[in-house]
Order: C-alpha cells, then sequence, then structure tokens
C-alpha cells in the first residue's frame, strides 16, 4: 500500500499542502530526538553556566521549562544551539550548528523518503535549507532584540522565496515535522490554500521586524487561510510555493517543530554555500551519504568558508518595490 494515496496525491497537487496522519512512529522516530535534545540542551547549560550566563543549570526542571528558563536569560541566541543549519549572517568558528545522529536518521527516514519519491522520483536531495524551530511562549520574546523566525511568529511567506533564483526551476517539497502538537494557541502554522497557483509572490521588508526578514503583506495573501493542527507522528507537505505563516504562541510551553526540505538530485538547491546531499538514489546508490559524521563534516566546511568570504545577501527583493508602500 502506497504511503501516499493517489487522491492524497491530487489533493496535494489541488490545494498545494496536504495532512499526513501517523506517518512517522513516535516511539521510533521523535524518542530519538527528544533524547539527542535533552543532552544538547544539557551540554550547553554547563557551557552557558560557565561563562556567567546562567545563575544556575535548571537541573530540576523538565526540557519544554528548562529551555523556556534559558531562553529568558539568552533570548535567541538559544536557538543557534538547537538548529541544524548555520545562520544567514556574522558566522565565527565558535557558530554552532547541530549535527545529530537522531536527526541525521529522521532525514533519511525511509517512509519520509518513500512519501517524496511518490512526488519527486527515485533521484532525491537532502536540500540544506532545513530548521529545527523551538518557538518559546511569546510572553518570554517580548523584550528579545535579536529575535529569528526560529523563535517567534513566522511571517506570511513562499519557501522558494527563501532561496536564490537559481532554484526557481529546482522541484522542491518542504516536509514540516512538529515533535509537539501544534494547535492554535501554541503557535501552529496557517496556509493560503492553492496559493502556489498564484506564482512567487512579492515579499517586503516585515517593518515590526526586529530582524532581516521578508514577508508577503497581507493583501495578497487573501482570506482562505486555514490553520494546521497537528500531533507528532504527523507531517505536513508544502509546495515551494504555497504561501505559510504561524500564529504566535500564547501557550506556557514550547511549539517545538523540524521542518525538511527535499528536491530532485542535480537541480539547483538555491542555497548553495550550505551543504545538501544525495539521501536516495536508483541509478547510484553509492552516492547516498551514509554516516552521520560525513554530515557533520559538511556543515564544519560550509562554516570554515563562509567565515572566508559570506554570500552577499539571502533576500531577494530590495526596498522600494511599489508593491510593498
Amino acid at each position: 500500500m502506497s504511503i501516499i494515496t493517489n487522491h492524497q496525491l491530487e489533493s496535494f497537487r489541488r490545494d498545494g499542502y496536504l495532512i499526513c496522519e501517523n506517518v512517522l512512529d513516535v516511539e521510533e522516530d521523535i524518542f530519538p530526538i527528544y533524547d539527542e535534545y535533552d543532552v544538547l540542551l544539557d551540554r550547553v547549560v554547563d557551557e552557558l553556566f560557565e561563562l556567567g550566563e546562567l545563575p544556575c543549570k535548571y537541573k530540576d526542571l523538565e526540557f519544554k521549562e528548562r529551555v523556556c528558563m534559558v531562553y529568558k536569560r539568552i533570548g535567541s541566541r538559544l536557538h543557534g544551539y538547537f538548529d541544524i543549519s548555520l545562520p544567514q549572517k556574522n558566522i565565527t568558528p565558535n557558530t554552532p550548528v547541530h549535527n545529530g545522529r537522531a536527526v541525521f536518521k529522521l532525514i533519511k527516514n525511509t517512509k519520509l523518503l518513500d512519501m517524496m519519491e511518490i512526488i519527486l522520483g527515485p533521484e532525491i536531495y537532502s536540500n540544506p535549507t532545513q530548521h529545527v524551530r523551538i518557538k518559546p511562549p511569546s510572553k518570554f520574546a517580548d523584550n528579545d532584540k535579536e529575535l529569528t523566525p526560529e523563535v517567534t511568529t513566522t511571517v506570511w511567506h513562499q519557501d522558494l522565496a527563501t532561496v536564490a533564483p537559481e532554484a526557481d526551476d529546482t522541484e522542491m517539497v518542504t516536509v514540516w515535522i512538529p515533535l509537539t502538537e501544534a494547535n492554535r494557541e501554541n503557535g501552529c502554522l496557517l496556509v493560503a490554500p492553492k496559493s502556489h497557483k498564484r506564482g512567487l509572490a512579492v515579499h517586503c521588508i516585515d517593518p515590526v521586524s526586529r530582524y532581516s526578514r521578508q514577508a508577503i503583506p497581507e493583501k495578497f495573501v487573501g482570506k482562505d487561510q486555514k490553520a494546521v493542527l497537528m500531533q507528532p507522528g504527523d507531517v505536513l507537505l508544502l509546495d515551494k510555493l504555497t504561501m505559510h505563516a504561524s500564529l504566535p504562541n500564547l501557550s506556557e510551553s514550547i511549539r517545538w517543530s523540524i521542518d525538511l526540505r527535499y528536491q530532485k538530485t542535480g537541480w539547483p538547491t538555491g542555497r548553495s554555500w550550505f551543504p545538501g546531499f544525495v539521501v536516495r538514489s536508483e541509478k547510484d546508490p553509492t552516492k547516498v551519504l551514509k554516516k552521520v559524521d560525513e554530515w557533520a563534516k559538511l556543515w564544519d566546511k560550509a562554516k570554515k568558508e563562509l567565515i572566508m568570504k559570506a554570500p552577499q545577501s539571502f533576500q531577494r527583493w530590495e526596498n522600494g518595490n511599489p508593491d510593498c508602500a
């Protein structure tokens, strides 16, 4: 039995998004990530405590509460320790990026790749535009001067707009995976159904942002906006042109997710300065990256190169577009 039915595939092509329930096994596929991030948080807290940035190690708290307490102390810098991609700018030898075994295993998860093969074919590449997002309650972010979209409300955008124009013709699918329940209170995603059929929209500098991001003006999104309610184990597929955003996290705890991106092998990623890799190949299985250490080495090499020469810009549009007025 196919992991995506013909009816679901038609729905994805028609609406630009598809919610697939219970694709992943929580115990087998999600729990290892919880365990990996518990260990990672221990290491981060130990480091920050030794630097005098934390008054204690919050050892008596569960992971979710502990994240919130550390975030209150150091703000968005905490996200850098958790993410599986480097930031857009200001990269130094000490800039962290997490390349853990459990995350690597999820990227190469057979159930996800079976889904991607139905959509993209048997030659599949992991696009490096990927993130782990641990969003704390909005009340903790009110005084944060260095907010990033990985820790606060995500503005309306299309994923194609976050990569260079060289990737405009690349067949690409975003796979969004909740690691906690995603609901209206804690900041679930919003999608604009069928918006992918309108092509690439103009993105404008977000006037209320305290960091560099570009957003589709609300007037171009339209009134048809669907909240995407999901549970761990569910998977959301997004077309590269589907407009989407997120609600603020008004809960008392974190909202945690991973978004991955897959594409056909051999096509531009739109982030040529970041490392992608082959995850499935019928033509030449020897090209598939097999070891997490190899993945980590790719990111280490990219970091060293970016320290020497950073890309000119991550942004497609400059200020002054008449549609942004």
